[in-house]
């Protein structure tokens, strides 16, 4: 299978989980503000690693909320996608927003001073 193929993939998994997510009851998930950022299937496409991002809640209790919905989001996904066999998902925290914040909180309070005229003029 192509490599194509696997992206268009892993990007329509993407958009149908945004929206099967929106539906999950469990409060650990639905009080979370759960985002996906990335789907990633493997080239067999039995299994399929699930990175997301959250911005309130405890980390430990939305990973135990993922993990017992598992079993919906995936039969969610099976209807809605259209392929032979739905991957078994796995999911994984994302920390690049979150990293991505922090250096620009760093950048942010950088003190840039302008250079002296004496050390422009030298060769």
């Amino acid at each position: 299978m192509g490599r194509y193929r696997r992206d268009r993939i892993n990007e329509e998994m993407r958009k149908e989980l945004m929206n099967i997510m929106r539906n999950v009851k469990d409060p650990r998930v639905q009080d979370a503000f759960l985002s996906v950022t990335a789907a990633e299937v493997t080239p067999d496409l039995k299994y399929a690693k699930i990175y997301y991002s959250f911005l309130s809640g405890d980390e430990k209790e939305v990973q135990q909320g993922l993990k017992a919905a598992s079993g919906y989001i995936r039969r969610e996904l099976a209807r809605t996608l259209n392929l032979r066999i739905t991957p078994e998902l796995s999911f994984h925290r994302d920390s690049s927003i979150a990293y991505g914040a922090h250096i620009a909180s760093i950048l942010n309070h950088l003190e840039i001073s302008e250079p002296d005229e004496d050390e422009t003029d030298k060769p």
